[in-house]
């Protein structure tokens, strides 16, 4: 419910008025799929369209598929309904969804994709068979029709003006069944100019885009919500962020952010912050030690973070959460060494043990595991093992231990492993969710069932290895994501995005020669 890819693909198809779009949710113990709007059964729709974000959504997928005697590969499914997919793991890595899906939209849901509905609309009514329609829509902008399409299908985006994004996604439903409660979501920003090197965000959704003042302004005016979530992987770069933040302090909307760079994060921005009540900070530090920060391409350093935690303990900000990614390529003991007064500082600088107004009175370290992504420069990348991981989250909890008013949360090593696998996997990895859901959703028993290779992600990958995601070019030239990965193993720094100093990756279409760099695409 709280996902805005697939509400925007809602208010784009629903408004026209030769489509009919109705919604579905797979709860876990569904037995039949059935309509909200109408309560119609799912087999009785031409086309089934899934949003796919995450990689263990291929667990509810399948569920899905099963529910609706679907799941069976494509060759032996050539009758409608049409079942297509899209979403961020389609132009991530559509390989573990080529056997479970008919055709693979890659890109953002926009005209093309608008213009493709239609056109299945005009075969399915004109009597085509499936097979034919596959055929006559395999060749259109971001189409992957496993089998048939012209590789590598180029992702398709949504762009304006230079540096402008022209229809930001916001929330079709509200409902306090969601995960964000009663919230109306809006984007403020798409892509990230950062260059972090293990952010997909920053990578697939090149070039980043803005929001102007206005779309958000006319989109809340029109919603008329009592809360509000603000959605951007650079909510700090958007220039127009304490002008908003100020016009809903006067309107007395309630307001959430994501998370904020901490290099961003200002006394204005914190004093119009604290007025508004918002008493929860969340700034992403990602790595243990200077040195990963640096090998990420972070752009932050431990001075900059303090002062951002000394800005929060001094406008009285409650609770402060941190999050920080374990399990880089290359790290060692000595980074954790290099967090435990790391996370000493953070505490003084909030006065955990002082109280009072101007001091912050709880610390939560949020842990991620790494799970290396196509498309950006950690493709190339080992990843490391479930004790590994376990064991780097084990000295986090050492450290925050010791300090009253701190604690850590973390998710599974064991299921970041297996999105791993299915994030690189080639088209076998659709079979673990399809063990997974025969053993009652159980990724574990998945695992132990499954033939396929566990540890490939284990190793760095050669450099000339073809990649099953490669059959999408998403504009970013492996040429750079190889230069990128050779630099973090250098801990060298790459400006951020931006056409005063581009970096040539050829996500813009641009064929530049940049500061010795080499030309770009």
């Amino acid at each position: 419910m709280s996902t805005l890819g697939w509400q925007a693909v809602y208010r784009l198809l629903s408004g026209h008025p030769g489509l009919a779009v109705e919604r579905f949710y797979v709860a876990p113990e569904a037995t039949r799929l059935e309509s909200e709007e109408s309560g119609r059964d799912i087999g009785l729709f031409p086309v089934v369209a899934f949003s796919i974000n995450f990689e263990l959504d291929l667990l509810p997928l399948a569920r899905a598929l099963k529910i609706a005697s679907l799941l069976l590969p494509e060759r032996r499914r050539p009758a409608f309904p049409l079942v297509l997919g899209g979403g961020p793991l389609a132009f991530l890595n559509p390989a573990p969804l080529a056997r479970a899906l008919d055709l693979i939209f890659c890109g953002e849901a926009g005209k093309e994709f608008l213009e493709l509905m239609l056109a299945v609309k005009e075969k399915i009514q004109s009597g085509a068979d499936k097979p034919a329609l596959l055929a006559s829509v395999a060749a259109r902008p971001g189409v992957y029709v496993p089998g048939q399409s012209p590789l590598p299908v180029r992702r398709v985006v949504t762009i304006g003006a230079p540096g402008a994004l022209p229809d930001p996604a916001a929330s079709v439903f509200v409902s306090s069944r969601a995960q964000f409660a009663d919230m109306f979501l809006i984007e403020a920003n798409r892509g990230c100019p950062h260059a972090c090197r293990f952010c997909a965000a920053g990578f697939v959704y090149r070039p980043p885009r803005q929001a102007s003042l206005e779309q958000i302004k006319n989109a809340i005016l029109e919603a008329a919500p009592r809360k509000i979530g603000l959605v951007g992987t650079a909510l700090t770069d958007w220039p127009e962020l304490p002008v908003l933040l100020a016009w809903l302090g006067e309107r007395k909307i309630k307001y959430g952010l994501s998370s904020l760079r901490a290099d961003g994060l200002t006394e204005k921005l914190l004093a119009i912050l604290r007025r508004s009540g918002l008493r929860t900070v969340t700034l992403a530090l990602e790595g243990a030690s200077q040195r990963l920060r640096d090998a990420a391409n972070k752009h932050l350093s431990e001075e900059t973070f303090l002062r951002a935690v000394r800005l929060c303990a001094e406008h009285g900000v409650d609770h402060l959460k941190i999050y920080l990614i374990v399990g880089w390529p290359g790290e060692t003991g000595a980074d954790y060494d290099e967090f435990a007064p790391l996370a000493a500082r953070v505490a003084e600088v909030a006065r955990l043990a002082g109280g009072g107004k101007k001091s912050i009175r709880h610390v939560t370290v949020a842990v991620s595991s790494l799970v290396p992504k196509p498309f950006t420069p950690l493709e190339f990348a080992p990843m490391a093992t479930q004790a590994q991981l376990e064991t780097a989250i084990e000295r986090v909890q050492a450290a925050a231990a010791k300090i009253k008013g701190m604690r850590v949360t973390h998710d599974s090593p064991l299921a970041a492993r297996v999105q791993g696998l299915i994030s690189r996997g080639g088209e076998d990895a659709f079979e673990l969710a399809a063990l997974a859901l025969e053993n009652g959703g159980s990724w574990r028993k998945a695992l132990a069932a499954w033939a396929g290779d566990k540890t490939f992600i284990d190793r760095e990958f050669p450099e000339d290895r073809p990649f099953p995601w490669e059959v999408i070019d998403t504009g970013v030239s492996r040429a750079h994501l190889l230069r990128e990965w050779r630099r973090y193993k250098e801990r060298l720094a790459t400006p951020a995005c931006a056409p005063a100093d581009c970096a040539g990756c050829g996500a813009c279409g641009m064929d530049v020669f940049v500061k010795g760099r080499g030309t770009g695409g």
